[in-house]
């Protein structure tokens, strides 16, 4: 999935849930900022008075590109709100900056690859690929501007 994709969808159920109107108010400032595709991890950016509807257009997506998705969104944050999105559950949602979308979106990505190594089961000497992700997405995340 790339973000034109993920942009084309929310920018489907935006108009589909809220209408022209809707779309109008969050289709000029709606920007997919990062996506990674090995943790369903997406940062979008919007307007600060438009972060309900884009909020409301992320939960009521059910799918990007034929995939079935079950969004949600796990960090709310800045003076122009980052909001992080990823497709399950959670229970998380702060205010913040973009730094604190940022550093929570790197954390989420840790979580998730401290998964995968645990159910791999293999030494913690091992080198494998995900050590090189991480260093990527990190970089990636980090050089994200506001």
């Amino acid at each position: 999935m790339v973000r034109f994709k993920i942009y084309n969808a929310l920018k489907q159920s935006i108009l589909s849930n809220f209408g022209d109107t809707g779309w109008g108010a969050v289709g000029l400032s709606l920007t997919v900022k990062y996506f990674s595709p090995a943790t369903n991890v997406a940062i979008i950016r919007v307007g600060r008075d438009q972060h309900r509807v884009a909020w409301g257009g992320v939960t009521l997506l059910k799918e990007i590109d034929g995939w079935k998705i079950i969004p949600y969104v796990v960090h709310v944050s800045g003076a122009r709100n980052s909001v992080f999105i990823r497709g399950r559950c959670s229970r998380r949602h702060q205010i913040g900056t973009i730094k604190h979308a940022q550093l929570a979106a790197i954390a989420h990505n840790r979580e998730v690859v401290a998964r995968f190594r645990a159910r791999s089961k293999l030494p913690p000497t091992y080198q494998d690929s995900y050590t090189q992700f991480l260093e990527n997405s990190e970089r990636e995340i980090g050089a994200l501007q506001d």
